[in-house]
């Protein structure tokens, strides 16, 4: 059965996403939204899977990243 759900991830879409504004000064929330994405520095670029949480994630931080492409 793991086989198959990689098999699955490694078709679905993906989001490109970069961190370009510094969480220092933004609630607690979103410095969690940024750490969760995968992010560890400025100007970093994650790749993630297009899914309803990761665009919720992205839509609680849009004034610190920004979707490079969707594929």
């Amino acid at each position: 059965m793991a086989s198959k759900m990689k098999s699955e991830t490694s078709a679905a879409a993906t989001l490109k996403i970069k961190y370009v504004r510094s969480a220092i000064a933004t609630p607690g929330k979103h410095k969690l939204i940024i750490k969760s994405l995968g992010f560890k520095r400025l100007n970093q670029v994650v790749e993630r899977v297009d899914t309803p949480q990761i665009r919720g994630m992205v839509a609680q931080v849009p004034h610190l990243v920004t979707i490079l492409d969707s594929k």
